[in-house]
């Protein structure tokens, strides 16, 4: 169930949400045998609905054979925990099913040791519930503990040891993942990072892009963990495509913390897809949501507007809009460079935005007159592979070591990785 309460959440459309909800649950195969929103005027601190709510939410349950309730919303211990008495049902917010469906799909060591560390960190505040039956228990060490004050501490000890292992051993995987950055910046590949709300279409993309097989299906978050290809583009011999964990409004703030090494990758690029399922309804409320993580990474600012790097709008599913929508939004994406209109599923407009990528990243390119060593073949192959050489020839002077000239276009950056190579 959706709750609706007032003054929170208010911008959003109640049936998007709820639809979104549906798609949270059946991305990690639970069968959906009712749904709905409900209003919530005052919010309950101990089971956050009415006791009216709380029994028709029981009758539902049992009208429906249903055997768990999903609150599309913030719980907290106590009111899960008051839920599960008085409806007889497992209760597990919109944060523990977030959790579950990343717990299912994280498939390397990194996506697990993030998940984990997310799992502990939101299963913190919630031991209690696991020990109830000890709770009013006496005896044991002092003069108001039991048994069961004395199991909860212990748990949580072992939960705080294993969150600092974890942190620590996340930590290294940070300063790994800062390494390769370091080594790819090294590199004279440019970085396209794509982002975007999950189920945009951001893999199926990729791989229509990179001849990959990445999981990509109609359901939210099919892909959790990072990935990268490379391509070509016209004017660039060789670029690599990331592809990015996907956002979702009301993140869980653990996973937050958990995916900010993963979504890192996203500051080093040197330019941002961002994309968008334009068919979706509630596209305009998705795109801010996107752009209110950016801005938290420093990638985009107030506007919207890459900070480092540009970021261009890619208008996916265009081919499931109608006619009459789509000579709307036609009209807008021609009046902005920044907008390109595509379906990924179909491969429309996909190389018009290989050649506005390749355009951008080729973009204020200079032509540099290099003097090397005749012998220094390997930076002079270099240019050869990633510059546009102009000319080229042989220069001999008394005395002194034979020497060719090279006239080449770089981009700034591949000027500066060419220098980069004397380190």
């Amino acid at each position: 169930m959706c709750p609706e309460i007032r003054g929170v959440r208010s911008g959003e459309d109640p049936e998007a949400r709820l639809e979104e909800a549906r798609g949270l649950a059946l991305a990690i195969g639970i069968v959906v045998a009712h749904s709905y929103t409900l209003n919530v005027r005052d919010m309950k601190p101990n089971t956050l609905f009415g006791e009216g709510q709380v029994r028709n939410i029981a009758t539902d349950c049992e009208l429906h054979e249903a055997e768990l309730v999903i609150v599309d919303g913030a719980l907290t211990p106590i009111q899960q925990r008051n839920l599960e008495e008085k409806i007889g049902r497992k209760v597990i917010d919109r944060t523990g099913l977030i959790l579950e469906i990343f717990g299912e799909r994280a498939a390397t060591a990194e996506g697990r040791l993030q998940v984990e560390l997310a799992h502990l960190d939101y299963q913190q505040s919630r031991l209690v519930r696991s020990w109830t039956h000890l709770e009013r228990q006496r005896g044991g060490f002092g003069f108001l503990g039991g048994p069961g004050e004395t199991q909860i501490e212990a748990d949580r000890r072992m939960i705080r040891d294993r969150m600092a292992k974890l942190r620590r051993e996340l930590e290294q995987v940070r300063k790994t993942r800062e390494l390769h950055r370091k080594r790819r910046g090294r590199a004279p590949w440019p970085v396209v990072a794509l982002v975007g709300y999950t189920n945009a279409g951001k893999s199926t993309l990729f791989n229509r892009m990179t001849g990959a097989d990445v999981m990509a299906e109609d359901l939210l978050f099919a892909t959790l963990d990072p990935t990268m290809r490379a391509l070509s583009l016209p004017g660039v011999e060789k670029a690599i495509l990331s592809d990015t964990v996907g956002f979702i409004s009301d993140l869980p703030t653990q996973l937050v913390a958990a995916f900010r090494a993963t979504l890192e990758e996203v500051t080093a690029a040197d330019i941002v897809l961002h994309v968008r399922d334009i068919a979706n309804p509630d596209s305009a409320q998705q795109k801010r949501e996107v752009l209110n993580v950016l801005a938290e990474l420093g990638v985009v600012d107030e506007l919207g507007e890459g900070v480092d790097a540009p970021v261009l709008e890619v208008w996916n599913k265009w081919d499931l809009l109608s006619e009459e929508r789509r000579d709307d939004l036609a009209a807008v994406a021609q009046s902005d460079d920044t907008i390109i209109a595509i379906s990924a599923t179909t491969g429309s407009g996909v190389d018009a935005l290989q050649e506005k990528l390749g355009a951008v990243l080729t973009a204020g390119a200079k032509t540099y007159s290099l003097l090397l060593p005749a012998s220094d073949g390997a930076r002079i192959a270099w240019l050869h592979a990633h510059g546009e050489v102009l000319a080229e020839q042989q220069v001999d002077a008394e005395g002194s070591a034979p020497q060719r000239r090279v006239e080449v276009r770089l981009t700034e950056k591949e000027f500066g990785r060419f220098e980069a190579l004397d380190a």
